[in-house]
């Protein structure tokens, strides 16, 4: 169907968003008719046909299930699937965004868009039939533009949807995961579809940057600024100025370090050392953890005004034991890449291997995998990996070992608890008391009474 014959409608609770898109249409479709009040979906629907609903997900109404959307969406379904059902969202609500292409909806929009890529977005739902593009279709789609990422599996696809989605904003981007999961992976495929993809993509291991390096690496430094400094250098900010920047580990820097990124984050801007002059930056700040959210959250390890700086989307990326749909696909995936590497020839993996995979839990995760293929593939004699040939990582099954409780009897329990909590504190006794909701005196007993 032709946008210039599209009637479309807009359901949201706020004016000026209602406005805004009224404005943009008028000129670019045959009608545009807004409503703030989603109880009245119904009647508007009964009155007239629509072409293309624009829906947004919080709704200050008299519903309140904590995803509207997805039950004024329903409702939308219940009595007509003619119209195509374009879901508004906030950033903090990805996960339901991408739950409501599942019920349904042709795509959705995060506030603030491109007007751009709302038209497009509008367009490409009245091509087809009925508007509605499921989500296995753009997972097909999404998943062609992330040449380095291979999965098949739910979690995976929820992830290529959400890197379709945030990827052409300019949000900051906080990708959260286990190691080994592939965090590099995303925030490359992140800047490769956004708007700045033919700018420079710049990595940093901001947790191996030490105080001393931290400053002069990030920022830059003039000839003379300390002994070493030779020649002007600009910083690791300077050399990505109008594309992405990626800090990896960032859950790894001293607080003295995150005050003064965020003092650049702030200013937008920065100044080298051994000079006064402050020079403008223009940034998508990408960073990466294997911390959890409840840890960063914590503010003697981490300011809270700078996860929220460089949070404004959050993505969890799935440990590979979540997915192990995915491990023979990308166990013949690096079968194939070391079979050529080592000349050997056309290799396959033998079932009883694919069952000996999909049953490790995989603590190093596809980066365990990739090295288990290599040794495997080195070591093979014949043109099929057999179950003897997967061998894996004995520093991961030597940790899955001390990880696993054999004896489960109450007093095994609270003893191996607070030697948890005891060295998660460093031994300060009267943190892990505080933890573990005794008193000093009542802790040093049971110290004495495990012999610990």
């Amino acid at each position: 169907m032709n946008l210039k014959n599209a009637t479309i409608l807009v359901i949201d609770d706020d004016t000026d968003v209602l406005t805004a898109v009224r404005l943009l249409l008028k000129t670019e479709v045959k009608e545009v008719v807004i409503e703030k009040n989603p109880e009245n979906i119904r009647h508007l629907l009964a009155k007239q046909q629509f072409d293309v609903i624009l829906l947004d997900m919080n709704f200050n109404s008299t519903i309140h299930t904590g995803n509207e959307g997805i039950f004024w969406l329903r409702k939308i379904k219940e009595i007509t699937d003619v119209p195509a059902v374009i879901m508004i969202t906030a950033y903090g609500d990805i996960d339901l965004a991408v739950r409501s292409l599942k019920e349904g909806a042709a795509d959705f929009m995060i506030k603030p868009w491109h007007n751009e890529k709302l038209i497009s977005a509008i367009t490409e739902a009245l091509k087809k039939k009925g508007g509605s593009k499921t989500a296995a279709a753009q997972t097909k789609k999404v998943q062609g533009s992330n040449a380095g990422i291979i999965g098949e599996s739910e979690p995976m696809k929820d992830i290529f949807l959400k890197v379709e989605k945030i990827a052409p904003t300019d949000a900051n981007v906080l990708i959260l995961g286990e190691n080994g999961t592939g965090k590099d992976l995303i925030a490359t495929a992140i800047h490769q579809q956004s708007l700045r993809a033919s700018k420079p993509f710049i990595k940093v291991d901001a947790g191996a940057l030490t105080e001393s390096l931290f400053e002069s690496e990030l920022f830059g430094h003039k000839k003379g600024a300390f002994t070493d400094a030779r020649e002007d250098r600009i910083g690791r900010f300077e050399a990505a100025n109008g594309g992405t920047l990626f800090l990896d580990e960032i859950g790894n820097i001293s607080l003295q370090q995150q005050s003064k990124l965020l003092s650049v984050l702030q200013n937008r801007q920065v100044i080298r050392l051994g000079t006064n002059e402050p020079i403008p930056i223009d940034i998508r700040l990408i960073c990466a953890t294997n911390l959890p959210l409840s840890e960063l959250a914590n503010e003697t390890r981490f300011r809270k005004d700078l996860i929220y700086r460089i949070n404004t989307v959050e993505m969890t990326l799935p440990p590979l034991r979540k997915r192990k749909d995915d491990i023979p696909l990308l166990a013949q995936h690096y079968i194939n890449v070391y079979a050529e590497k080592y000349i050997k020839p056309k290799m396959e993996l033998d079932k009883k291997a694919v069952e000996k995979l999909i049953h490790h839990p995989f603590p190093g995760n596809v980066r365990e995998l990739q090295y288990t293929i290599e040794r495997a593939v080195i070591m093979a004699e014949g043109e099929t990996l057999q179950a003897d040939d997967l061998i894996f990582s004995p520093i991961e099954t030597a940790r899955i070992a001390a990880e696993e409780e054999t004896d489960f009897t109450l007093s095994n329990v609270e003893k191996n608890a607070i030697l948890r909590v005891i060295e998660k504190h460093n031994g300060n006794i009267t943190k892990a008391a505080k933890e573990l909701g005794l008193t000093r005196t009542a802790l040093y007993r049971r110290l004495t009474k495990y012999d610990i």
